[in-house]
This record gives structure tokens, sequence and C-alpha cells, in this order.
């Protein structure tokens, strides 16, 4: 079972398989994982202990920083989140970027931005569409109607912490010129930068 993986220099944290979203790009509709011979499903979500355990394996020397981001939206287990990236903020210098969703508030149903914000360094959060049809189309998130507005708001709730470099992102190759355009927009009228991945 893959917890923590490497991805070019960064340390990646692989917490959960669940997400509320079923993304047409999704790397989960085709493959095992991002490198060749490992798998990211996990038999079960593991503990912060198990979580834990496989950092005191981790030469952490080779790396430029944290992510977590795996098979599955991170916020989800976001009292295993929380927990573990404040042990690293104890034990390491490293940063500490998160790949979500943007969804947090509604998978917890409660505002996460403020706990987020007291560990995480870098939140990333995917956008992928300009507008909420857009998005549901793109997405399908669970939530469905008032999802895309979720997002966005926890975009401009993370914005409010200086102290944390947000973004919004998008995967440029499943989208036009003109939608990617609108991306852009719709982020410079945010204050919050895009970018590609």
């Amino acid at each position: 079972m893959t917890i923590a993986y490497s991805l070019g220099s960064a340390l990646y944290l692989n917490l959960t398989n669940r997400c509320p979203c079923d993304c047409v790009f999704c790397l989960r509709n085709t493959g095992e994982g991002v490198n060749p011979g490992e798998s990211l499903w996990l038999d079960h979500d593991p503990s912060a202990e198990e979580v834990m355990t496989a950092l005191e394996a981790v030469d952490f020397e080779q790396y430029s920083e944290v992510v977590f981001c795996g098979y599955g939206e991170p916020t989800e287990r976001l009292d295993v989140l929380l927990e573990c990236a404040a042990y690293l903020k104890k034990t390491q210098k490293l940063p500490i970027r998160l790949n979500t969703n943007g969804l947090s508030d509604l998978i917890n149903k409660k505002k996460t931005a403020p706990l987020l914000a007291e560990y995480m360094d870098i939140i990333s959060i995917s956008l992928n569409a300009p507008d909420e049809e857009s998005y549901i189309s793109m997405c399908a998130p669970v939530f469905g109607k008032g999802s895309f507005d979720a997002l966005l708001q926890f975009a401009k709730d993370c914005k409010k912490f200086p102290a944390v470099k947000v973004n919004l992102s998008v995967v440029a190759h499943t989208i036009n010129k003109d939608t990617l355009a609108r991306c852009q927009a719709l982020c410079d009228s945010l204050d919050i930068p895009l970018r590609r991945r």
C-alpha cells in the first residue's frame, strides 16, 4: 500500500481514494498511479499513525516540498491531514502544499480554510472550468449545483491568510483557448494566480 511516493522533487502523501468528484481527465480512470509499477489504490484509508510511520522512513533531504495529494481528495480525511501536517511542521522545514478540489467545506460541513491555513504553505485548488455548468459537466461533483460557488468561496477564504500562497489550477490540455482565457479572467477577478498543469 503506497502512502508516501515521489514525483519530481516532491514527496506526495496519499491519504485516501475517496473523492466527491469524477473528473473526465482524472488519472484514476486510466491507471494505477503516476510512477511505473506503483499503485496508489489503497486497501484502506491509513491512520495518522500509519502515515507518520511511513514518514519516519523518508529521507527528507532529497525533497523540496511535501504535497498532500494522492488518488483521492485529501480533505476527505481532514483530521488525519491536519494531524500529519502538524507533525511535519514540528519535525521538518520543508514547505507543505495541499492539492485539493476545493470542496472541503461541503465534504466536512464547516469552514475549513482557517484549519488548513495553520499548516499549509501552499493551497492549490482545482478550478478546471470558468462557470458552474462547465464545472459540473467536467468534474461531476456529488454535491451538484452550488459546488462551483463553494469552490470559489473556499479559495477566497484561503486567500484571507497572508502566509498561505493560494492558486487555482486547470488541466490545460483538456480545455480550449477560449475556456482557458475565461478561467484566467475569473482568477484575475479574484486576484488569485492561475496555474496550468
